[in-house]
């Protein structure tokens, strides 16, 4: 028998699924990331989890920057971040979003380990693998092709924005006709 974390997850996936196959298929991703993050597995993330597995990823976060993150997330106010909530968040518009545009460095700031202005393979390796992801540098060298507009081996802010703000326009529910 489901419990109901997973029926109320299972529901909000079936809601998300109603728009089309691609939101489905990154829908998929969303809750992935999310599971990372809700390390208990509660169906939630607490403030505690969010600040576990961004000092995980290696960035030094202050406890009132936690206190924002949680705060721009967590829509209903009930001190946690539901999976709605969460993939609401990652469908956001980032390129016209000042506060977007400030996360979307942080996030690109939290791969660039060497403050080099470029995420490498070897980078993304790391923090994937920081992640529990199971993946190759090779693998990493793929994922970094598919984005490298200039051909220079690396991600730059740029093409990461660009990568993101395709992902988030990709995430995102169609727009509803009136």
């Amino acid at each position: 028998m489901a419990s109901s974390t997973e029926e109320k997850t299972n529901t909000s996936l079936k809601t998300a699924s109603s728009s089309t196959s691609l939101y489905l298929s990154d829908m998929a991703e969303v809750k992935k990331v999310f599971d990372r993050f809700d390390s208990n597995g509660d169906g939630k993330i607490s403030g505690e989890e969010l600040a576990g597995m961004i000092s995980a990823l290696g960035s030094d976060t202050s406890a009132t920057e936690i206190d924002r993150m949680m705060e721009e997330m967590d829509s209903d106010k009930d001190g946690v971040i539901t999976l709605a909530e969460f993939a609401d968040f990652c469908s956001k518009k980032v390129d016209d979003d000042e506060s977007g545009s400030r996360e979307l460095r942080d996030a690109f700031d939290m791969y660039d380990q060497d403050n080099n202005g470029l995420i490498s393979s070897a980078e993304l390796h790391l923090v994937l693998s920081r992640l529990g992801e199971k993946c190759s540098v090779q693998d990493c060298t793929k994922m970094i092709q598919s984005v490298d507009a200039d051909g220079d081996g690396n991600v730059n802010f740029e093409e990461f924005r660009k990568m993101m703000s395709n992902t988030a326009a990709a995430a995102a529910p169609p727009a509803k006709s009136e």
